[in-house]
Formats: structure tokens, sequence, C-alpha cells
């Protein structure tokens, strides 16, 4: 089971750390990924950590969004920096264990997936 946490209301220009803590599993074994859905929108690859740490990210959140994680405590992380109102959205985590590289960011290929937590960014 996954659990994301941390969103919330935040001001143009501000950060937020999005966590998403496993239960039940070994997140070492897992790659793992953060997807988004605004409203009327489709949901959106946003960045991912695989099992060896390597990073992917979206294009237009290179730069202001870093993914890590810390395997002891069983925690992927998500630091948002420079957000930006069209950041706004429904923030998912996801795991796999077997995704090969070219599926790291369709959100089909992960069986596993968070509950969701609320990002809004006023302008």
């Amino acid at each position: 089971q996954l659990q994301a946490c941390g969103g919330g209301l935040v001001q143009a220009g501000g950060s937020l750390s999005l966590s998403c803590a496993a239960s039940g599993r070994t997140f070492t074994n897992y790659n793992v990924g953060w997807f988004r859905q605004a409203p009327g929108k489709e949901r959106e690859f946003v960045a991912a950590i695989r099992r060896n740490g390597a990073t992917y990210y979206a294009d237009s959140k290179k730069g202001r969004f870093t993914i890590s994680r810390d395997n002891a405590k069983n925690t992927v992380y998500l630091q948002m920096n420079s957000l930006k109102p069209e950041d706004t959205a429904v923030y998912y985590c996801a795991a796999d264990q077997f995704l090969i590289l070219s599926s790291m960011t369709s959100a089909q290929y992960y069986d596993y997936w968070g509950q969701g937590t609320q990002v809004t960014v006023s302008s």
C-alpha cells in the first residue's frame, strides 16, 4: 500500500515536498513514479526513480522538481520548487517492480498506486 502526502496550498514561486511511503513492501525493490492529474485533464508523468536510483523527469519539470528515495524509510520524495499555478493537480505516486526504461513515463505500466494528494498553487 502506498500513502502519498505533503500536498497543500502554496503561492506561486513557493515550494512543497511530497512523500510517498510504502507499507507491506520493501520499496528498494520497486521503481517509483509521480504522476499528476488536473481537473479535466489526463494523468501525466512528473518524475520517476528506478530501483538503482536513476531519475527521470518530464521535460517541463526538469530543474524545478527533484525526486529522491530513502530506502531505509521506505519512502520516495518529490521536492517541488518554483511552483506555478499550472502545477495545480492531484499528485499520485505509483510503484512497480519490473518496469523497463521505456515504460517509466506511462501510468498504465504501474501496478500500485497511492490515493493522491492535492497541490494547489495560487497566483
